[in-house]
């Protein structure tokens, strides 16, 4: 196994480090995730399965060495950390001859709380199901299960769910009742499978005119567009709709695609309120340790917040 995560974050040590001590399996450590680095290791060790952040999957389909590579013994990938484009996902897997699964969970979770398990039906856009031992449920406001296809908020019981914040009781208390349930702040609708599929964090929800925009949705439209390598979709202020749909786009080299390019396409595939009216583009979009897109520390240029 392939070993590019940080130890200190949770899905690192867990899916990692504690997984291939469990399994007797050998690991191959990089002290920080290079898409050349890790394809050559991938190559010299004859890695087998790889665990990552979509970034990572990112990084390695596009680089520039990866023809020159021997990565033919991958066999089985996991992504985690935030959710992974469906154009992504089916990209890397017929680049690299593997299946990746898609999981999630948080650090509350220790980490993993789903997952496309190996041996069942595996959905592309899904979360899969809970493993041993968990309980998921998607639910209101009020703490009531929605109906099966309606969005709502996943919460998540078993003993993988934390006991509380340290020293934070009244934070405690906001995600998690009595009766043991956490509320994860992740919006997520179940299909007649009880597969989960995420529709965005709750906090990142785009509320425009009144309307609710989720920015996984949009994201995944632009990962499509042949000349767009990486994008992130956020709120910007607007006067007259409160919100307004930005985009921070990064493309991939050579391409040569304007906003408005980004605009009409996008537009063609959802609904007419959803397009993103503003879009800017980037040379990279901020990271954190893990390799997970940072929405929060994306600045928008003065013309996207008056333009």
């Amino acid at each position: 196994m392939l070993g590019a995560l940080p130890l200190f974050h949770s899905y690192g040590q867990t899916c990692t480090m504690n997984a291939c001590a469990v399994a007797g399996a050998t690991l191959t450590f990089i002290p920080r995730f290079d898409p050349a680095k890790a394809l050559e290791i991938i190559e010299r060790d004859k890695v087998t399965m790889f665990s990552g952040v979509p970034t990572m999957y990112n990084a390695m389909l596009h680089d520039g060495s990866r023809d020159e590579r021997d990565t033919s013994t991958l066999k089985t990938c996991t992504s985690g950390g935030s959710a992974m484009p469906g154009e992504l996902l089916r990209g890397f897997e017929k680049a690299f001859g593997c299946m990746v699964l898609e999981g999630y969970g948080l650090s509350e979770t220790s980490p993993v709380a789903s997952f496309n398990h190996p041996d069942k039906e595996r959905k592309i856009g899904s979360i899969g199901t809970p493993i041993k031992g968990v309980e998921m449920k998607v639910v209101d406001e009020d703490g009531n299960e929605v109906e099966q296809g309606e969005v709502g908020e996943i919460a998540i019981k078993g003993h993988n769910v934390m006991k509380g914040y340290w020293n934070r009781d009244d934070a405690t208390k906001e995600v998690l009742d009595d009766d043991g349930w956490f509320r994860t702040g992740d919006m997520a609708k179940v299909d007649e499978d009880g597969y989960f599929f995420i529709v965005d964090r709750k906090k990142e929800l785009i509320i425009r005119g009144g309307y609710n925009v989720y920015p996984r949705e949009i994201e995944e439209v632009l990962y499509e567009h042949e000349g767009v390598l990486e994008a992130a979709v956020i709120g910007v202020p607007d006067d007259s709709m409160g919100e307004e749909v930005g985009a921070a786009v990064v493309l991939k080299q050579g391409q040569d695609v304007s906003a408005d390019d980004l605009k009409a396409y996008v537009k063609g595939e959802v609904a007419g309120y959803k397009y993103p009216r503003k879009i800017w583009f980037v040379d990279e979009l901020p990271k954190g340790p893990t390799g997970k897109i940072l929405k929060r520390e994306i600045e928008v240029p003065e013309e996207a917040k008056t333009g």
